[in-house]
């Protein structure tokens, strides 16, 4: 006859106080689906740890205390929650943020160039000393064929023909990056 008592203490406990208890509970998780899942986690709690109360114990206010206790975790859940996703809003931000300012301050013609001049340097030490010479008199010093003729002791057509094979290795080792080129050198202004 106990069992059949506190079945009808329980259900008339659950039906006086669950609206108020719920309401308590949605003042401070303001989601009433969480709230009434705290209520009812409460109750379950309070049912499964009833024979531990003293006899004379105020059962509302015991259930109360413990809705309060679970409130306060999920709200401790809840900050944690929003901290680890400003945590990671923030990073993401930073990220992004750093991804922006890097190809901000990316140059495509610095890159490409970089790399062209490598692969003249490249190719210019593949040839030889003589050829490498007169290419470097003629498009980095801005010495003209005559000067390097009478500078080297060459003649003319020797100069040109040097410089004719040398173009011929560095058109095809440049042969990719030919589009590139007469783009840096056309003004689409």
């Amino acid at each position: 006859m106990k069992d059949a008592n506190d079945i009808y203490d329980f259900n008339r406990l659950y039906h006086d106080y669950k609206k108020r208890f719920t309401h308590f509970a949605k003042t401070y998780v303001d989601d009433l689906a969480v709230a009434e899942d705290i209520v009812i986690d409460s109750l379950m709690y309070y049912w499964e740890n009833r024979l531990s109360l003293e006899n004379n114990a105020n059962i509302p206010a015991y259930i109360l205390t413990v809705i309060k206790n679970k409130c306060l975790n999920y709200l401790h859940r809840e900050r944690i929650r929003e901290e680890v996703e400003k945590y990671i809003s923030d990073k993401e931000e930073w990220e992004l943020n750093l991804r922006i300012a890097t190809l901000e301050a990316c140059d495509p013609k610095k890159l490409f160039s970089d790399e062209i001049q490598a692969i003249i340097n490249s190719t210019l030490d593949s040839l030889s000393e003589q050829s490498r010479d007169i290419f470097i008199r003629s498009k980095y010093e801005n010495q003209t064929n005559k000067e390097i003729a009478r500078n080297l002791g060459l003649s003319i057509k020797s100069i040109e023909y040097h410089m004719t094979k040398t173009l011929k290795v560095l058109r095809v080792a440049l042969k990719d990056y030919l589009p590139f080129l007469l783009m840096m050198f056309i003004d689409y202004n």
